[in-house]
């Protein structure tokens, strides 16, 4: 049952997709995957998307859309992913000028509640996925507790990156139980190494030609993450599906090849779900 409520954020394989949109979705169903999460629909119209899906037989399960984008038309944006399909709209990162301590971060306040009643007069809901920014304090409490508290469940669910909360401090499996019945989806990230300067070029929302030689994604199972305990976490936290994330391929792997090996080991260790 697990097997199949498996997803995977499409950003892993954009490069792909955007050669061969079709294609690359048949693939990611022959791999083993149950449900994509959209990172863009590539020109794309949604009913299109949704249509494809269903033939291929993935669920269009949710999407990460641009903050920016969300606030310039909140009801347009989220009508458009509801045509796709999607039950979650997703946002994903905040720039500089949002983000905890700076100026515009009471904005994020503000439109989380507005997406989250958009979201749900279309019969969809709003997460917030996280980085490792949101650890900033606020009044000594981590922002990222900040923004689940003012905004309440029934406007805003997590997507807690497992990743990006252990490269904070924190362990992942027990944030993952921190937020037991506010989890529908969990995203799943391995990694080696440590935190480096200028970490968001690693995941291509920094402007930068730097890499870093101390940290790296990884497919699951070959990383620093006890990938068996956070699955474990998330499914006794009441999560909905599991979403494979890697921002950049590694030890020599393609994405899609990284995609597919991520899969196989994540397989294994749903057979005891």
């Amino acid at each position: 049952m697990w097997k199949e409520k498996t997803g995977l954020q499409l950003y892993s394989v954009r490069d792909e997709l955007q050669k061969d949109f079709e294609g690359t979705l048949r693939k990611v169903k022959e791999m083993g995957y149950g449900a994509v999460e959209f990172a863009g629909l590539y020109d794309n119209e949604p009913e299109k998307v949704k249509a494809l899906c269903e033939e291929i037989g993935l669920v269009p399960l949710s999407a990460h859309v641009p903050f920016q984008e969300l606030t310039a038309d909140p009801e347009g944006t989220v009508e458009r992913y509801r045509r796709a399909g999607c039950r979650y709209i997703v946002i994903p990162y905040l720039t500089e000028e949002y983000r905890p301590g700076a100026e515009k971060f009471d904005d994020v306040l503000k439109y989380a509640r507005l997406l989250g009643e958009i979201c749900a007069r279309n019969g969809m809901a709003l997460q917030y996925h996280n980085h490792d920014f949101e650890f900033a304090k606020i009044d000594g409490e981590y922002a990222l507790d900040v923004l689940y508290r003012e905004v309440g469940p029934e406007l805003l669910q997590t997507q807690i990156d497992t990743c990006w909360v252990n490269v904070a401090g924190e362990d992942p499996c027990a944030y993952v139980r921190r937020y037991a019945g506010r989890i529908p989806t969990v995203h799943l990230k391995d990694f080696a190494g440590r935190k480096a300067g200028r970490m968001y070029g690693l995941i291509g929302m920094e402007d930068t030609e730097e890499k870093s030689d101390t940290f790296e994604f990884r497919p699951l199972g070959k990383g620093l993450q006890d990938i068996p305990a956070i699955v474990k976490a998330a499914i006794e936290s009441g999560a909905q599906w599991l979403i494979v994330e890697q921002d950049e391929p590694s030890m020599g792997l393609d994405r899609m090849a990284c995609a597919k090996a991520s899969m196989e080991y994540l397989a294994g260790v749903l057979e005891a779900y």
